[in-house]
């Protein structure tokens, strides 16, 4: 078995699953309840289908996402977090207070940010 640094340090370890880019917003998002694959893309503003897809699989493998499919036609799929998933919302709360109180951030992370209207021209 190769040596890893830190394999140990369980700060590295969690790291190692939830830094990757969107991962911490997708379990914000399953942290409401269960969605649907479009739901989470809409939510997700720029994600593209391909990553979205590659993050519930990471996070599925991991034991944070349950996926339920449904034989309906078309075929339903919805994803949750389980138990160890849940156990990550303190984390998502904590930098949801830090980017509060140290940031300065105060819009709502459960809804993509509004875009400014620019006032017409004055001819």
């Amino acid at each position: 078995m190769a040596f890893v640094p830190n394999s140990d340090c369980p700060v590295c370890r969690t790291a190692d699953i939830v830094c990757g880019k969107w991962t911490l917003l997708v379990i914000r998002d399953l942290a409401d309840g269960r969605c649907r694959f479009g739901e989470l893309e809409r939510s997700l503003e720029g994600i593209s289908p391909r990553t979205l897809s590659l993050r519930l699989r990471s996070l599925e493998e991991e034991g944070i996402v349950a996926r339920q499919t449904f034989p309906e036609v078309p075929p339903r799929v919805e994803y949750e977090l389980t138990e160890k998933g849940r156990a990550l919302v303190p984390i998502i709360e904590s930098m949801r207070s830090y980017g509060t109180e140290w940031l300065g951030a105060t819009g709502s992370c459960s809804e993509p940010p509004e875009t400014a209207t620019l006032a017409p021209a004055v001819a």
